[in-house]
Formats: C-alpha cells, sequence, structure tokens
C-alpha cells in the first residue's frame, strides 16, 4: 500500500513498532497518562474502531439504563468525532437504546423486583435501600420530573427506571420524561459535534485526559448524589 493510500482519511498513520499505525475512527491521539484514564480511553476506541461500534453503543445505553453501571456517553463522543456525518444517527440509536433499557429497567421492578432485589443492592452502583425510599419520596412530589432530571444529568438513571416499576409510577408518564430526557442529553452531545467537529475534535485531542477525569468526577458524584443526598 502506498502512502497516499495509507493517508486517504487525511489524518497522518502514528509510528509503530512494526512500521506504521493508521489513525483511528476517533482521530485522537492516545493520552500520555496510564492508569484509570488510559483505560477507560483504550476500553472506548476498542469499540470506536471496529465493526461494531453501533452495535456496542446500543447495548451500552439498554444496559446503563437498567443495570450496567457505566453511561454509554464516552462511546457516544468517540464515535460521534469519527463520523461526524452520522452524528445524529448515533444519538438516535442511543436515545432509542436507552429508553428500551429504562422500560426493561420499568419492567424489572414491576415483576420481578422482589426476587432479584438482593443482586441489586449488593452489586450495582447507587441501587441501595436507601436511595429507593429517597426515590418514592421524590416520585410523590414530583414524578415526571424526577425521571426527567435522572435521564438527562449524570445521577443514575437505573435507581429510576427500576424504583419507578416497583412504585407502579404512571407508565405513560415514565415514556414521556424518558424520551425527553434521554433524548436532550444524547443529541445535546452529538449536535454540538455535528455543528462544530473539527474544533470540538481538536480541542477533545487536546485535553482528553482532562475531560476524562472531569466525566469520571461528575459520574461519582452523581452516585454520591444518589447515596448520600437524597
Amino acid at each position: 500500500m502506498t502512502d497516499t493510500a495509507s493517508n486517504k482519511a487525511g489524518a497522518p498513520d502514528r509510528p509503530t513498532k512494526s512500521g506504521l499505525e493508521p489513525p483511528t475512527k476517533s482521530g485522537l491521539e492516545p493520552p500520555t497518562k496510564s492508569g484509570l484514564v488510559r483505560r477507560l480511553y483504550d476500553w472506548v476506541l476498542h469499540w470506536a474502531d471496529t465493526p461494531y461500534g453501533l452495535q456496542a453503543l446500543a447495548i451500552l445505553a439498554l444496559a446503563e439504563s437498567s443495570f450496567f453501571p457505566i453511561p454509554p456517553d464516552p462511546l457516544l463522543i468517540a464515535l460521534c468525532l469519527g463520523a461526524t456525518g452520522r452524528a445524529l444517527r448515533f444519538a438516535a440509536v442511543t436515545t432509542i437504546a436507552s429508553v428500551v433499557g429504562g422500560l426493561l429497567g420499568y419492567a424489572i421492578g414491576a415483576v420481578v423486583w422482589g426476587s432479584v432485589s438482593g443482586f441489586f443492592f449488593e452489586y450495582v452502583p447507587g441501587v441501595t435501600p436507601e436511595a429507593f425510599a429517597s426515590v418514592q419520596g421524590l416520585y410523590d412530589r414530583w414524578d415526571f420530573w424526577a425521571v426527567f432530571m435522572a435521564g438527562l444529568t449524570l445521577i443514575p438513571y437505573k435507581v429510576f427506571t427500576i424504583s419507578a416499576g416497583v412504585f407502579a409510577i404512571n407508565f405513560p408518564v415514565f415514556v414521556v420524561a424518558s424520551v425527553l430526557s434521554r433524548g436532550l442529553r444524547f443529541f445535546l452531545v452529538a449536535g454540538l459535534i455535528y455543528l462544530y467537529g473539527e474544533p470540538i475534535r481538536s480541542f477533545v485531542d487536546r485535553y482528553f485526559n482532562l475531560l476524562t477525569w472531569v466525566f469520571l468526577l461528575i459520574f461519582v458524584l452523581g452516585f454520591v448524589l444518589i447515596s448520600v443526598v437524597l
């Protein structure tokens, strides 16, 4: 393969021990720091640089709404940066899968919660008896807005989807709040990348380590808010 052919994507190849390594889909260079930031980055780009990135995004978004602790945002961002023209499609897939996952969480709470609550309380971060008791109080006062804020922010959404089923929250209200909040969250991220792709790509490339730590801090604070404040 000629240099011209190997660089048809417009990004320079990176040197490796065996020669040249083609650029990743996301266009981001690996972070220089090791540890948690590097592992998260590698995990994200592993899926973004495979033919199964979109499927992985859908599965992650679905699982995060009902039982999985890692949100889909990092993978969504990586895929959008790698193919800005498809950013809105990625957001749509993430939204649909996340809402379906929310319905699964609602079903878990409504149908089988009595037999699986011990597993969730012991193994799923943010899902505690105290959190459920507090969420019930929020539902009594705010119902729609409680679901909406959980879906929009990094508060663990699964706590609200499962508890909505446990406490038999009005199902149409739950669905509408989930669609609006999840859609707003994911389309906002993808829309910014779609509109300002190259500047945002350069910004993320330059400050990736810092942005990842900020994201992780916000993520952890979401669990703290569930377990301490509520």
